[in-house]
């Protein structure tokens, strides 16, 4: 019990804090379809300054330091990647659903093209003895374990920037007129806002929040391998943000839904119950995507999402 509770946040802390960064975007008005891109670009970054920062010793035997430096150098990249997005989306007006395609497309041929040119490989593998991320305690209650003995710092880290994010989003102006630019821009433009800043500025952190997202997946579950896929992580969450109906409090139930249903694939072996029924793998892999499409196909006509989201803002409109 305790080990598929460990397995859930694992999977689960990525889903969440990609989900809160498509909800940022989208609350500002630009469609974010391009979490998936930035995960990869984003863990990509993370896995070079890894293996670049273990070579060169910068931070000497401490790995828990690096980590969350690499985190935060995956955060910046991913955000600088998501202002591609928000270029095409709010200067030159495009669909912003294409453009979101198109990054998408783009970051794995960005990802394959850097491995195979500077390390002649298309997977780029942190060295083994970046270990120092887990935290372990041999000595904690069955309620500690789940959260500390194998607990990873990306998962805390994740947790407190999903609670200050959610309460900044709600609680301040900035985060008010963010809101207000998704809603009705022409609106909020009439008091002051500056529409355009606001919606550079949820992608922005929209895409900060994927490849924060991006590189826990790999640190945590995909063995500290970064490649041209993310396992479909980005739309997932994409999904797991419409299920949420674009609020933080559903976006964290949803997360861990969808976490544990995420995790059961690579498990089910361990549990004796699922290992007596004798379905295949496979089949536990497809259930987290299966209830995607019940889920949304029954919350589609409560669906809360911006009014304005999609829509290219222009000064002249009323």
């Amino acid at each position: 019990m305790i080990f598929m509770l460990q397995k859930t946040l694992i999977y689960t802390a990525p889903l969440l804090i990609v989900a809160l960064g498509g909800m940022f975007s989208e609350r500002g008005g630009i469609i974010n379809l391009a979490l998936e891109g930035e995960m990869i670009f984003g863990a990509f970054c993370g896995a070079i300054s890894a293996r670049l920062f273990l070579e060169s010793e910068v931070f000497g035997t401490n790995m828990q330091l690096q980590f969350i430096v690499v985190m935060a150098i995956s955060a910046v990249c991913g955000a600088l990647f998501s202002l591609l997005l928000s270029f095409s989306a709010i200067k030159l007006k495009a669909d912003q659903t294409i453009g979101g395609t198109a990054l998408n497309m783009l970051a794995p041929a960005i990802v394959n093209a850097f491995a195979l040119a500077f390390f002649n490989m298309e997977k780029i593998q942190m060295p083994a003895n970046f270990a120092g991320y887990v935290i372990k305690n041999p000595d904690a209650t069955p309620i500690e374990q789940i959260f500390a003995d194998k607990a990873y710092i990306s998962t805390y880290v994740i947790v407190v920037v999903f609670i200050l994010l959610s309460i900044w989003i709600y609680r301040t102006k900035t985060g008010m007129r963010l809101r207000a630019c998704g809603e009705h821009p022409q609106a909020a433009a009439s008091v002051g806002v500056n529409v355009f800043k606001m919606r550079y500025l949820g992608t922005t952190i929209s895409g900060a929040l994927a490849g924060l997202g991006g590189y826990a997946y790999i640190a945590t579950v995909a063995n500290g391998t970064a490649e041209s896929s993310i396992a479909g992580m980005g739309f997932l969450a994409l999904a797991i943000m419409i299920f949420g109906n674009w609020k933080p409090v559903g976006i964290f139930f949803g997360a861990l839904l969808f976490g544990f249903l995420k995790c059961i694939g690579p498990i089910y072996n361990s549990v004796d119950f699922l290992k007596n029924l004798g379905l295949p793998m496979y089949f536990y892999n497809i259930i987290p995507y299966v209830v995607v499409l019940i889920v949304l196909a029954i919350t589609a006509k409560k669906s809360g999402c911006p009014k304005a989201e999609g829509i290219p803002y222009d000064k002249g409109m009323r």
